[in-house]
């Protein structure tokens, strides 16, 4: 007699920068296109490329922040990659449960995680949770995912479809997608999702895609976060 197959807990998401063809370079080329004036001649100018970068993000002129791109590969929790689907200045391709078997991932929120809810409707805050209420949270959803990882395999073992014996996993399932974006598009999402009241497992995706934005563009992640967070 076999066992059953048990899942496996993870308390963190994932974030891979696939491909970047994105820099501050081309936000300033972009923008000097406008200007029919050749872009060698102004990329010798010393420090002109940032000067015009604040320019343009002060003045709300972003189409030149249009012309790059990001590729992701994210691996997170299913109702943390729901979240991003309303991102629609994105495209996405997911791991599909049609075709194939999903992994044995799932996501168990750490101790740390802030488990209360307080406030009203567009005003909440979110507090520690006692030691009684994060075991609670943590054994429920060990148990229930392991109760739904069964049922998931013995009707695939009794030959039900995939994309049927998906049905019965949870949120908390870890799923994997490819996110394409221009870096406009990247800044509005990171002022959206770093937000304090944003959720907690999508601030802690947003701060992994930052950190990738940061390496590739530093002038234009520089003039952003200043302008979000001025001194």
């Amino acid at each position: 007699m076999t066992s059953d197959p048990q899942p496996q807990f993870v308390g963190t998401s994932t974030v891979e920068l696939y491909r970047a063809s994105a820099s501050d370079l081309d936000v300033a080329r972009a923008a000097w296109v406008s200007q029919d004036e050749a872009a060698h001649a102004k990329e010798a100018e010393a420090g002109r490329i940032e000067g015009l970068i604040r320019f343009l993000w002060r003045n709300h002129h972003t189409s030149p922040f249009e012309h790059g791109q990001f590729t992701f590969i994210v691996t997170t929790p299913l109702f943390v990659a729901r979240e991003f689907m309303r991102h629609r200045t994105f495209s996405f391709n997911e791991i599909s449960g049609r075709y194939t078997v999903l992994p044995d991932v799932f996501y168990l929120p750490p101790a740390s995680r802030p488990l209360r809810q307080e406030g009203k409707v567009g005003a909440y805050r979110f507090e520690s949770g006692s030691q009684e209420q994060v075991d609670l949270v943590r054994n429920t959803i060990t148990a229930n995912t392991a109760n739904c990882y069964v049922a998931y395999h013995r009707m695939l073992d009794a030959g039900i479809a995939r994309e049927v014996a998906r049905d019965v996993l949870p949120v908390n399932v870890m799923t994997s997608f490819w996110a394409t974006v221009n870096p406009r598009n990247l800044m509005h999402f990171l002022n959206l999702r770093s937000a304090p009241d944003a959720l907690v497992e999508i601030q802690e995706v947003a701060a992994e895609m930052e950190q990738h934005f940061a390496q590739q563009m530093p002038v234009t992640h520089r003039v952003w976060r200043e302008a979000l967070f001025p001194s």
